[in-house]
């Protein structure tokens, strides 16, 4: 399925002639970064944001009282987190596609990816202040953290193709997420740890929750100053256009899209990722939110942080070791068959959710598998991807494929709250999100991505249309 060798693509030779390629330093900076923005996506999206915005708005306005009206759009209290998701992803589809090409067609890839870190890790350390009847301030920091995660994230997926040749971007993929999840998983035991035993320090519940949003800022910044330190400043590889660098964008994406109209299979692939991919993520960022609400809230129970922060805590250790045995999996039966194995899995979650879901040792069971099938299906999906993708365009094709990634689903999260915000049921909301799974199943069984591969091989050695370079 992989070509042969890199250097069949002119894009790919051209770079290694000025860096080494499967450099093991840089790729252990590469990985590093996983380390640490995944304190984001575990403390903050994952675990605590939601119940803690959804408990502010409720103190406020009642259990799904409105909080904002805006025109024919009402966001109640229910539905603020999972509307503040799918608004940060709305931003993203305005910016990425357009971030991709600038990437391409300048040497800014890494001082880009810099910037949108910092700018991210600032609106997250500033959630310490959010308290009180400032939940729509937590809100607005929320979408523009995810916004700057996500802009962080398409550069950095497009250092998988300058850093590792075709045959070992399964490994290293899979080993990035892996390190991703044991960073993440590291701070959140941490975290764990500080909200369990905040009486004994002294401080309040809502403190201890604030502190912990607050070092998911501090890890994040911190550790990247590592990985930044190790990433290579990669030089142009494309023509830029005249004229600014918004025209640049705009220019590149018109060629990204015309590219992707001669690879009928990376579009459909990409269009199976974005579909299946909205219904994983959707279900991750909102989890603590629906446990909280059906096990705890619905109950007449307070809400037991504890639990869900050693629930995900959990997720992310099995997760770790089924990113590793996905790769494994993919060298015996290929990156596509393991990634359907993981979504027939993912599907069956939902319906139990659904169903049956009703007491935290269930609760634990289900974590277990959602772990498990966790880090294959995100790692393969981006190593697989990663191959369908014309030389010299990595970073303008991933931020296509970043507006679907890690919880910053936009379809997802919109279907999830306007279905929660009408019937006033998370379950029948995280049912809904079965649709986007099995629609993204049966467009990745229709895609040929042997003849994908081939025919990203086949544009990178007759280059982007004129109008696109």
């Amino acid at each position: 399925m992989a070509p042969a060798d890199a250097c069949d693509n002119p894009a790919a030779r051209l770079m290694s002639a000025h860096h080494p390629i499967n450099d093991p330093r840089e790729i252990r900076g590469w990985m590093l970064y996983d380390w640490a923005n995944s304190a984001f996506v575990t403390t903050v999206v994952t675990v605590l944001a939601g119940p803690y915005l959804t408990a502010l708005a409720q103190a406020d306005v009642s259990e799904n009282g409105v909080v904002l009206a805006l025109g024919p759009l009402v966001v109640t209290a229910k539905s603020l987190f999972p509307y503040c998701i799918s608004a940060s992803v709305l931003l993203q589809v305005l910016l990425l596609p357009m971030l991709g090409p600038v990437a391409d067609f300048t040497d800014l890839k890494k001082p880009l990816m810099a910037g949108f870190c910092a700018a991210g890790v600032v609106a997250t350390c500033l959630m310490f202040f959010v308290e009180g009847p400032r939940y729509l301030l937590g809100g607005a920091l929320l979408i523009v953290a995810n916004l700057c995660f996500g802009a962080s994230i398409v550069l950095y997926n497009a250092y998988l193709n300058d850093i590792a040749t075709p045959d070992r971007r399964d490994a290293v993929s899979s080993r990035g997420y892996a390190l991703g999840y044991a960073g993440g998983g590291l701070l959140l035991a941490l975290n764990l740890a500080l909200i369990t035993f905040r009486e004994t320090l002294g401080i309040g519940q809502g403190l201890a929750v604030r502190l912990s949003l607050l070092s998911a800022g501090l890890w994040w910044g911190g550790f990247s100053l590592f990985a930044f330190a190790r990433l290579r400043r990669r030089r142009q590889v494309l023509p830029r256009p005249d004229g600014s660098l918004l025209y640049a964008g705009v220019i590149g994406l018109a060629g990204t899209l015309r590219e992707l109209r001669r690879l009928p299979h990376t579009r459909r692939y990409l269009l199976a990722y974005m579909s299946y991919n909205d219904g994983i993520q959707t279900v991750i960022s909102v989890a603590s939110v629906v446990l909280a609400q059906e096990l705890f809230v619905a109950k007449g129970l307070p809400v037991d942080d504890a639990f869900l922060i050693g629930l995900v805590l959990m997720i992310q250790i099995v997760a770790l070791f089924g990113a590793l045995a996905f790769e494994r999996l993919a060298r015996l039966i290929g990156s596509k068959r393991s990634i359907l194995v993981s979504l027939v899995v993912w599907a069956g979650l939902v319906v139990f959710a659904y169903g049956w879901l009703d007491t935290q040792a269930q609760a634990w069971g289900m974590g277990a598998v959602l772990g498990l099938v966790l880090g294959g299906s995100q790692a393969l999906s981006r190593s697989l991807f990663s191959l369908m993708i014309p030389g010299g365009r990595e970073a303008a094709f991933f931020s296509l494929y970043e507006i679907s990634e890690r919880g910053t689903s936009w379809l997802g999260p919109l279907i999830f709250g306007a279905v929660a915000g009408a019937t006033g049921s998370y379950r029948q909301a995280i049912l809904s999100l079965i649709l986007l799974i099995i629609g993204g199943m049966v467009l990745l069984v229709a895609t040929d991505t042997n003849t994908a591969v081939a025919q990203a091989e086949a544009d990178s050695l007759t280059g982007p249309s004129p109008a696109g370079a």
